[in-house]
């Protein structure tokens, strides 16, 4: 009986070593996967476990996410302890792929959170959410400090702490770098002392034992964050990059250390590159038989007179770019072969068509422009990638770009509600009122944030050259979002453009442009300048003059500034607002555009002066735009060579596009 029981012991702890565990006592939890195979762990979205048991948090995927999560909530409150919460433990393994190290579109987040829905209302401490994030992208919004660090999150996606990734080596106390996204194993500890209310997270390379000194390291009660039964687990997400976010194993201890991983028991993460060419392969490959030539050639016969119909212009540098370029497959399929009902606009630059992707089931407005000239396209489709990876809320996020034979397609984010164009000059729509006008060009939350990401909180200075209503796309909510980056340049800050073509939309393009043929962030300004007018008055730039010369067409600036001269400014404002709107604002809106638009570069703001009058946050400086305009500076005689005499043959729209520049 002896011999039986000591049998049964033996074959209990074989069974612990080699399967998933949870095990419980009391208030005590602890639980281990080594692997994830025949577990009983609950997946979301894109997560998915593997055959060999890698937790698969995303698949490559674009814009789409997974979650993966311990079956059972945790006891996290000791009652015993007036219901604090008591110190716990995590450790688990896990690594990220994407298109090469170091290049992520998103990372990977460990949370503790009362449901297992991750929606939630960020910034709110009813969240009740802690986590730590291992970021692989650098976020403006989030006051991030760089694309490669580990943070510590409570109820917010801004950490409370951070620091570049990387461990401190026991011996020499010396600081090592870690490259998150280099599809490395690496392992994460995760520690809370509930007496002490410290929070340790330390990070290192697989095979290394866990650093006495932790990476990140802060104090904060989780008393007053985390609810008593709550669940745990993994979170990831994808952009427009193909990235891969593996777990391996995963321990938790709740008041007792997290169990030790066997990172010998781990499963193994798929090979990277190409498989081994077999020799029996390459060998009998020469001698097929001519049934099976001949049936090749019929394949390819049938293949290639399908590919003609999708046929695409690629060049061997376009390699370096490939998660930015979609198929021309793809984007026939997802516009259903760009057929009229699928048309969003017309203008100057080609046609926009509302696509939904077959794979991500994701909706994209794809905008096709004709091209001829070869030079520079290179430069051009780097720096359409390079403007993919911007990232704010006021602008409409350019996924990527497509090439074929003599037209290039660039994707967009689809934004369901019409241009503003559309609401200020089509009598059809309804018309909006001044909040939601001065909601959509203002500073916090406007097209004017948006502009001054572009011109200086980005890592490089994009100047947008074509400001206009009809470029500022309105969300669900009415928030104004600046689209359309076909004509855009990006430089380095402290730099100096070399556009030297004339592009842009009549109206809107800046005196000195046509002159020296140079954009600069000024002639953005100076564009923004126009629109703001445009949405005060309701009234395009140009426009023909009913009964009148058409050599003499109405000019919105010219006629503004008439009005501002004579004290009658008010006059201006939309008659369709029904002098329902705040006259202060709408006269700081119009004397600022006249200030923008000033024919002198030197008499303009840049972008966060304009930013800090619209929030008043700074007072406008009226004195500057009366002694401007006293000394010289005529808005009419300056603006001549513009838009007060466009040619004959121009409809007001968009005059030209060089895509060489």
């Amino acid at each position: 009986m002896v011999g039986f029981n000591g049998i049964l012991l033996k074959l209990i702890f074989f069974l612990c070593l080699n399967f998933p565990t949870t095990l419980a006592a009391g208030d005590d939890h602890r639980f281990i996967y080594s692997g994830f195979a025949g577990s009983d762990i609950i997946v979301n979205g894109l997560a998915e476990v593997t055959p060999n048991g890698l937790l698969h948090l995303t698949n490559g995927t674009a814009q789409l996410k997974g979650q993966a999560f311990h079956p059972t909530p945790l006891h996290f409150r000791n009652q015993s302890l007036n219901g604090t919460v008591q110190s716990f433990s995590a450790a688990f393994v896990f690594a990220i792929c994407s298109i090469a190290p170091g290049v992520s579109a998103h990372g990977l987040t460990f949370f503790i959170s009362p449901t297992k829905n991750m929606k939630q209302n960020f910034g709110n401490s009813s969240n009740h959410i802690f986590a730590v994030e291992l970021d692989t992208v650098l976020s403006n919004d989030m006051l991030d400090a760089d694309d490669n660090h580990v943070g510590i999150d409570i109820n917010d996606l801004r950490s409370v702490k951070s620091h570049y990734a990387g461990y401190y080596d026991d011996t020499s106390g010396n600081f090592h770098n870690l490259t998150l996204a280099s599809f490395e194993a690496m392992q994460v500890w995760v520690d809370y002392d509930g007496k002490r209310k410290q929070i340790d997270v330390t990070l290192a390379p697989l095979q290394m034992a866990k650093p006495k000194k932790p990476l990140v390291s802060t104090t904060y009660d989780l008393s007053t964050v985390l609810k008593d039964r709550s669940f745990v687990g993994f979170s990831s997400s994808t952009g427009i990059l193909d990235s891969h976010h593996y777990v391996l194993g995963w321990s938790f201890g709740m008041s007792q250390p997290a169990p030790a991983i066997d990172i010998n028991k781990l499963p193994k993460l798929p090979r990277i590159g190409p498989k081994p060419h077999s020799k029996l392969l390459e060998i009998t490959l020469p001698v097929a038989s001519a049934t099976f030539v001949l049936a090749l050639v019929t394949v390819i016969f049938l293949v290639i007179r399908r590919k003609i119909r999708y046929a695409e212009l690629r060049e061997d540098w376009e390699v370096e770019f490939g998660p930015h370029r979609f198929s021309y497959k793809d984007l026939f399929h997802a516009a259903e072969g760009f057929k009229n009902k699928h048309l969003l606009g017309v203008g100057g630059f080609g046609r926009v068509y509302k696509g939904v992707l077959r794979k991500s089931k994701s909706e994209v407005a794809v905008k096709r422009v004709s091209h001829e000239s070869r030079q520079g396209m290179r430069e051009f489709i780097a720096e359409v990638v390079s403007m993919g990876r911007l990232r704010h809320k006021n602008i409409v996020q350019l996924l990527g770009y497509c090439r074929r034979k003599g037209e290039l397609l660039l994707v967009y984010d689809y934004m369901p509600t019409a241009s503003l164009d559309k609401y200020l000059h089509d009598d059809t729509m309804q018309t909006l009122d001044w909040a939601q006008r001065f909601r959509i060009i203002q500073g916090v939350q406007g097209v004017a944030s948006g502009l001054l990401y572009l011109h200086e909180d980005w890592e490089q200075v994009v100047i947008h050259r074509d400001i206009k209503a009809s470029n500022v796309l309105l969300d669900s909510e009415m928030n104004g979002r600046l689209g359309d980056f076909g004509l855009a340049r990006l430089y380095d800050h402290g730099t100096d453009p070399q556009t030297t073509h004339v592009v842009g939309t009549m109206g809107y393009i800046a005196p000195e442009l046509t002159r020296m043929g140079r954009a600069s962030t000024l002639t953005d300004v100076f564009a923004f300048g126009v629109f703001l007018l445009e949405v005060t008055c309701g009234r395009r730039p140009i426009a023909q003059q009913d009964g009148q010369d058409t050599d003499t067409p109405f000019m919105l600036v010219d006629w503004v500034l008439e009005h501002w001269q004579t004290g009658s400014l008010p006059n201006v404002v939309d008659t369709r607002l029904l002098n329902n709107y705040s006259v202060d604002e709408a006269c700081l809106a119009l004397k600022l555009g006249l200030l923008c638009s000033h024919p002198s570069p030197s008499a303009r703001p840049n972008m966060r002066q304009v930013v800090q009058y619209l929030d008043e946050n700074a007072t406008f400086p009226e004195q500057m735009l009366t002694e401007t305009t006293r000394n010289g500076g005529v808005f009419r005689g300056a603006n001549s060579d513009v838009s007060s005499s466009p040619p004959s043959s121009t409809s007001f729209g968009t005059i030209s596009v060089d895509l060489g520049r």
